[in-house]
């Protein structure tokens, strides 16, 4: 008797269920090449919940099967690299992504990926995800204390340190020594220190030592004025202000950054020290005659010191500093100090944080204020009445940065 086979035509529909069929009862191995096409699955019928693992692989699937009209929108995950840019060059620091902080640049040349991990306009960071080096990234450094200010970052020291920048750049930059001391007995004011500045000063990425040079100090008796130290920053060196004079040894003031003034004499002039080229001027000469004398004012970054008078026996005011706007905001630095006087006008400190002179053998020199360079004020009247002492230096260096 022949085979009667079960044709889909006696069973009814919805008979057979998956309830009724063993596990693993139908394998590729009992279904017809083709016999399973688009047309005889329902939408969704076949989800990753119905495949074994490893069911489908690259040997199941014909060529050319799977094309773009097979991958819905978005399947992926990647929502088509919308935040990705590809260019023939690498991005910079003003590269600014729309994408913001995630964004991908693709180098079409060389084949590198970045990825901005930092956005901020005109000052973003691409770190380089396939090399690990050649992140592009803004100009920063460490180093003293570190403010920020009308769209730079500034570095200031006020002592000795290290200033270490993050890659090659350019920075402006602050040199100021410190301010000599005030001669004793009837002195001249010490001069400034050295006032050196400038923008777009090249740097690498390496440590620079930070030299912040201390004032001069004060002198106790009739004696010249000590020099002030140098700061220094790489190849910048500002010089320490020189001394003033003092009257008992009839002495002129010592050179420096700036000069310091001229000693009081009761026979003639003692002449101010002189300053040095680009960073300070001449300090001012002592004079006297007659019953008494004065002692010149020392030297300031922008202006001589002055001159005593030798009528009245007044000291010289010291020399007018510069005004620099570095710090954030406009200080006026490096002002010379002033000279004694025998009576009772003593020489005013120059603005710039000059000290101001003693006079009529009671009032005390002023010293130098810290961190400006300015010069110590002079000493007046006997041996025993000494000059300020100079101001410590300051080093400031800035950069663009937002």
């Amino acid at each position: 008797m022949a085979n009667t086979k079960i044709t889909s035509r006696v069973i009814a529909d919805d008979a057979v269920t998956t309830a009724a069929i063993a596990d693993d009862a139908i394998t590729s191995a009992t279904i017809a090449n083709d016999a399973v096409g688009a047309d005889q699955l329902a939408s969704n019928a076949v989800v990753t919940a119905s495949m074994a693992d490893d069911a489908v692989t690259q040997a199941k699937i014909a060529d050319d099967a799977v094309g773009a009209a097979q991958i819905a929108a978005n399947a992926l995950g990647i929502n088509d690299l919308s935040n990705a840019t590809v260019n023939a060059s690498d991005p910079a620091v003003d590269t600014n992504p729309s994408g913001g902080v995630g964004s991908l640049w693709i180098n079409s040349t060389s084949g590198e990926v970045y990825v901005c991990t930092s956005a901020t306009t005109d000052l973003n960071s691409w770190i380089n995800v396939g090399e690990g080096t050649g992140d592009v990234v803004p100009f920063s450094a460490t180093g003293g204390t570190i403010t920020n200010a009308g769209g730079y970052r500034i570095h200031t020291f006020t002592s000795s340190g290290t200033f270490t920048p993050s890659k090659t750049g350019t920075v402006d930059y602050l040199v100021i020594a410190g301010g000599g001391a005030g001669g004793g007995g009837t002195g001249g004011g010490g001069g400034a220190g050295g006032f050196r500045t400038a923008t777009s000063f090249s740097v690498s990425a390496q440590a620079y030592s930070i030299t912040v040079g201390a004032g001069g100090a004060a002198v106790t008796s009739a004696a010249r004025g000590n020099a002030g130290s140098n700061s220094i920053f790489s190849t910048i060196t500002s010089i320490g202000g020189g001394g003033g004079g003092d009257r008992n040894s009839s002495t002129s003031g010592a050179s420096g950054g700036s000069g310091g003034g001229g000693g009081g004499s009761d026979v003639g002039n003692n002449g101010g020290g002189a300053g040095t080229s680009g960073q300070g001027n001449t300090g001012g000469s002592g004079q006297g005659g007659g019953g008494g004398s004065a002692g010149g004012g020392g030297g300031g970054a922008g202006a001589v010191g002055g001159n005593s008078n030798s009528g009245t026996y007044a000291g010289g005011a010291g020399g007018a500093g510069t005004a620099n706007s570095y710090s954030g905001s406009s200080v006026t630095y490096a002002g010379g100090g002033g000279g004694g006087g025998h009576a009772a006008t003593n020489g005013a400190g120059g603005a710039g944080g000059g000290g101001a002179g003693a006079s009529n053998n009671t009032d005390n020199a002023g010293d130098g204020t810290a961190n400006t360079g300015g010069g110590g004020g002079a000493g007046a009247g006997g041996s025993l009445y000494g000059g300020g002492a100079g101001g410590s230096g300051v080093v400031i260096i800035r950069y663009a940065y937002s």
